[in-house]
């Protein structure tokens, strides 16, 4: 895909999902909401205060104010998270999109042994941005704090799910370091390259994974050709795997603040997509993490 117009006319074209929002009384969310009814991507439950979110929608749109299912937990945000995903399991949706909560509240809720909706792996952040000429990913800058090999096995496997709900069949996944040397004093070139033995044995499946790479290699061809670097990932990522939670929080804010790109979140690894944008993050970010969510929700 080379930009989110081609990702929104993919999930125009599927049949429509259901995203449950959680403490929905945000105006942004509520925006996100009437955003993918309009674009004809999703419908939403919108579960949070009842009073302020019809209060929002009669002032703000009033056109919609009778469009939404709405089930009240009055202000108590946990309460709302932990609606949510039992509304999930109940059937009622297929992905959730944090409102006004707390991303750990929700998170908890996600998790919880019980009543949650984990899976055998790991949560991780896959972010999605329109990169000039095509859409890229990046990962874990938003969950993991300093992941080992068996979380980032996760974590490229997650990515992996995502990409190829985007239409690429077998992603290009790019380890990233300062340097693209192995060096024993530097523990994230050594984690990348036994991660791209296990992928180079199969251990890894539906993609193609090499590492360490700096961040000129792995997406320019002539820096990885300047260094000599023969691989088939090198200047031809799909997917940038970030060594810690730093990395890849700043690398994402860059984006958004001084690239100008549009992005889009989807939190994989539990039974459906979770979406956790940022509470700063505009209506139009929201809606295109919909989109993205609904998309790897297949």
């Amino acid at each position: 895909m080379k930009d989110f117009n081609e990702l929104l006319k993919k999930v125009r074209e599927m049949s429509k999902k259901r995203v449950i929002i959680a403490a929905a009384q945000s105006n942004s969310a509520i925006e996100a909401a009437i955003m993918a009814k309009e674009e004809g991507l999703a419908d939403s439950l919108l579960i949070g205060d009842k009073t302020s979110i019809l209060d929002s929608l009669k002032t703000n749109h009033p056109q919609f104010a009778d469009s939404f299912e709405i089930i009240d937990t009055g202000q108590d945000l946990k309460k709302a998270c932990i609606e949510s995903v039992e509304a999930i399991k109940a059937g009622k949706g297929d992905l959730i999109l944090k409102g006004k909560a707390d991303t750990a509240m929700l998170i908890k809720a996600v998790l919880d042994k019980e009543k949650g909706l984990r899976t055998k792996s790991i949560l991780s952040d896959v972010l999605v941005y329109e990169h000039p000429g095509k859409l890229m990913l990046m990962s874990d800058g938003g969950i993991n704090l300093y992941p080992g090999i068996p979380e980032k096995t996760a974590i490229v496997n997650n990515a992996v799910k995502v990409a190829r709900s985007m239409g690429i069949e077998t992603p290009k996944v790019a380890l990233l370091a300062a340097i693209e040397a192995v060096n024993p004093k530097m523990q994230c070139t050594m984690d990348a390259a036994v991660i791209a033995k296990m992928n180079y044995r199969k251990q890894i499946p539906n993609c193609v994974v090499d590492g360490p790479l700096a961040f000129d290699n792995a997406i320019s061809q002539e820096a990885a050709k300047m260094k000599n670097i023969d691989s088939p990932v090198a200047g031809k990522a799909d997917v940038l795997i970030v060594p810690n939670i730093e990395s890849g929080n700043i690398f994402g804010k860059s984006l958004t603040y001084y690239c100008k790109y549009r992005v889009a979140h989807v939190v994989m690894g539990a039974k459906v997509p979770i979406l956790i944008a940022s509470r700063a993050d505009d209506a139009e970010t929201k809606m295109l993490s919909m989109a993205l969510g609904v998309l790897s929700a297949q």
